[in-house]
């Protein structure tokens, strides 16, 4: 299955500036995701990290990879948009940064779902530039209604 942006953003409640996955390449519903980042000089986040030596953030770079994860969920859930179903970031374990991320770069993010136990999910995700790995980590994503959490 592929998406683009407009789909994307009919999972995701994000928007910009902070919605960080611009195409899904690939996704199998409860097993993995391939998204696409691309990394532009545009980026607010740009004008402060670093002036003169543009780097992306890497909580930047995990918080692509967590919404590249809720994008696999609210597939494999098969939650509607509008039903109030969120999910969210809920732990990091084992980042690792392996290279920085400047304009011009494309991440590709790359994202297998584990198991989902009482609505947390676990995935192992990566970030790769050109085929090299930029970030590799393991994440939790929970699902929750809105009225629980209101």
């Amino acid at each position: 299955m592929k998406l683009d942006i407009e789909e994307i953003m009919r999972k995701l409640p994000h928007r910009y500036p902070f919605i960080l996955v611009d195409r899904v390449l690939e996704l199998v519903p409860g097993e993995r995701v391939v998204a696409l980042k691309n990394v532009t000089i545009n980026e607010p986040f740009f004008m402060g990290h670093f002036p003169g030596h543009p780097v992306m953030p890497g909580v930047l770079i995990i918080e692509s990879l967590a919404q590249a994860c809720a994008i696999l969920a609210f597939v494999t859930l098969q939650a509607k948009q509008g039903d109030g179903t969120l999910f969210y970031f809920a732990g990091i374990d084992a980042a690792r940064f392996k290279k920085p991320v400047i304009p011009g770069d494309q991440l590709r993010l790359e994202a297998e779902m584990g198991r989902v136990k009482r609505g947390v999910g676990k995935f192992t995700g990566r970030a790769l530039v050109d085929g090299q790995v930029v970030c590799e980590t393991e994440m939790m994503c929970a699902v929750r209604n809105r009225s629980e959490v209101a």
